[in-house]
């Protein structure tokens, strides 16, 4: 395995690198190291949240939208550990495969494993590999997370929080956390009632912050352009 492979766009070599850094295996530091040294990262995109907010349906729909312009596309997708087998339960993997068939989408479905932060033990390097091996952009979806789980700020260019419509008496409470690190917030599944409440009083907690704060429906599409325009 060689980093050489990778970055010709080997996604094979680039699956087995990923599954031997999952395995801690210290036989590849030499090429994440090379990989790390060597090129520049592309775009990478955390997006978090609270579960049950649409997060995955929401990556999904920027996959379409990012696709949509030309750009290609990486997904490393942070799923809960199985309680029995200790891997992902793929969850976020199922609701992305059609793009199984588009060589310009990879997605990585990556467990937990009882690690706190919203990702996994190996997700830094993981991530660090994704951003060089070619793609445009890189969206990294956590676990559903709390305020004080923060660790994927310091793996991404952009942190997007998603939000949904019963989560604005929740708001002034979390101003501490999660909500300090967020760049972009996204208030999911606008055609259910209480987004107006959740606008307002996440508008009256940031203040004057510069985030930005922006309304989707993932499912339709509605607003993902905006969202895109705003990562980038």
């Amino acid at each position: 395995m060689t980093a050489s492979r990778v970055l010709a766009g080997d996604r094979r070599a680039l699956a087995r690198l990923i599954t031997a850094i999952e395995s801690d295996d210290g036989a590849v530091d030499g090429v994440v190291a090379e990989l790390v040294e060597s090129v520049t990262p592309a775009r990478r995109v955390g997006v978090t949240g609270p579960p049950g907010v649409g997060k995955s349906t929401l990556v999904d729909a920027m996959i379409k939208e990012l696709r949509s312009r030309g750009d290609t596309v990486a997904v490393l997708a942070v799923d809960p550990s199985s309680p029995i087998t200790g891997g992902a339960l793929l969850g976020d993997r199922i609701r992305m495969q059609h793009h199984v068939d588009d060589p310009s989408v990879y997605i990585r479905s990556m467990a937990s494993r009882g690690h706190l932060g919203g990702l996994a033990p190996s997700s830094s390097s993981a991530i660090a590999v994704l951003a060089r091996a070619g793609f445009d952009v890189v969206l990294v979806e956590t676990v559903g997370v709390g305020q004080s789980e923060v660790e994927v700020m310091d793996l991404v260019d952009v942190v997007v929080l998603v939000l949904g419509p019963d989560w604005g008496d929740q708001i002034q409470a979390d101003k501490a956390g999660i909500v300090e690190i967020t760049d972009v917030y996204v208030i999911n599944k606008a055609d259910r009632p209480g987004v107006d409440t959740v606008h307002r009083a996440l508008l009256e907690t940031l203040g004057d912050s510069e985030a930005t704060v922006l309304v989707t429906t993932a499912i339709t599409g509605e607003g993902v352009a905006a969202l895109v325009d705003a990562v980038r």
